[in-house]
C-alpha cells in the first residue's frame, strides 16, 4: 500500500455498535465505508427471495458467487450520511436491518463459500488505504495486515439492551429476554464457526463500550487512527 491513508478495521461482536462508531469514525477521518456485515445479510436476504434456506450450503454459495461475479452488491452515498446499499441495483438499506436476516446473516457468513466470494470484493476496496471495514474477521481474515486493528465490545446485557432500542426504533416489537436470547446464541455461533471464527486479533486495540458513550469510542479511535497516520506519513519522508 502507498497511501498514508491507514486501513481500519472493526470487529467485534452483535450488538458492540459496530456500525454506528465506524460510520462516526469515517465520517470524522474522510474515509470510505465498507460494513461487511451488510454484505452478508445481503446475501441472506437474496437467499430467502431466491427460496433458499440459510443453511443450504450449495444454494447459497452458488448465489453469492453469481451476486459477486456481477458486482450486484453496491455501496452508495446518500442525504443521511449513512450509505445506501444496493442488491441488483434494488436499494436494501432498510430490509437488511431486521433481526431475522441478522440471523440469517450469521448462518450464511459461516458457509465457506460465501465467505471467499465476498473476501476479494472486501480486499480489493480496502486496497488503496483510506477505508473504514467491520464486520468479525476483519483483522483475522480479510485484512490481517490492516495498519489500524479494534476490538470493539460490550457485555452481553448492554449489547442486547442496544439491539432492543435499535429494533425499537425500526417498529418492531422485540421481548429483552428474546433478544438476550438471541445475543448469546450469536455469539455462540460466530465464535465456534470452522471459518473465520470471531476473535481479537493479536494485534487489535481492545475497546470495551460497556461504560463509555458512543461519542468516546469514536474519539479514541479516531485518535489512534490519526496517530498511525502521522507514523505511516513519517516513514514515508524518510
Amino acid at each position: 500500500m502507498t497511501s498514508v491513508e491507514p486501513r481500519v478495521a472493526i470487529d467485534g461482536p452483535a450488538g458492540a455498535g459496530k456500525s454506528t462508531v465506524s460510520r462516526k469514525v469515517a465520517e470524522a477521518l474522510g474515509y470510505l465505508l465498507l460494513d461487511t456485515g451488510a454484505l452478508y445479510r445481503s446475501i441472506a436476504l437474496a437467499a430467502r427471495a431466491a427460496g433458499h434456506a440459510w443453511v443450504d450450503q450449495d444454494a447459497v454459495s452458488e448465489l453469492a458467487r453469481g451476486i459477486a461475479a456481477r458486482d450486484g452488491i453496491r455501496f452508495e452515498p446518500s442525504a443521511s450520511g449513512a450509505p445506501r446499499l444496493l442488491l441488483d441495483g434494488k436499494d436494501v438499506s432498510t430490509a437488511i436491518r431486521t433481526q431475522e436476516i441478522a440471523e440469517g446473516a450469521s448462518q450464511v457468513s459461516a458457509i465457506p463459500g460465501v465467505r471467499d466470494a465476498l473476501l476479494e470484493l472486501q480486499r480489493s476496496v480496502a486496497r488503496a488505504g483510506g477505508v473504514v471495514l467491520e464486520g468479525r474477521d476483519i483483522g483475522t481474515v480479510v485484512l490481517p495486515d490492516a495498519e489500524a486493528k479494534f476490538y470493539l465490545t460490550a457485555s452481553i446485557g448492554v449489547r442486547a439492551e442496544r439491539r432492543f432500542q435499535e429494533l425499537l426504533g425500526r417498529g418492531e416489537q422485540p421481548v429483552l429476554a428474546d433478544v438476550e436470547r438471541d445475543v448469546r446464541q450469536r455469539d455462540a455461533r460466530d465464535t465456534m464457526r470452522p471459518v473465520a471464527p470471531l476473535r481479537q486479533a493479536t494485534d487489535a486495540i481492545l475497546v470495551d463500550s460497556t461504560n463509555m458513550s458512543i461519542v468516546e469510542v469514536v474519539s479514541e479511535i479516531v485518535a489512534r487512527v490519526r496517530a498511525v497516520r502521522d507514523m505511516l506519513a513519517s516513514e514515508k519522508t524518510r
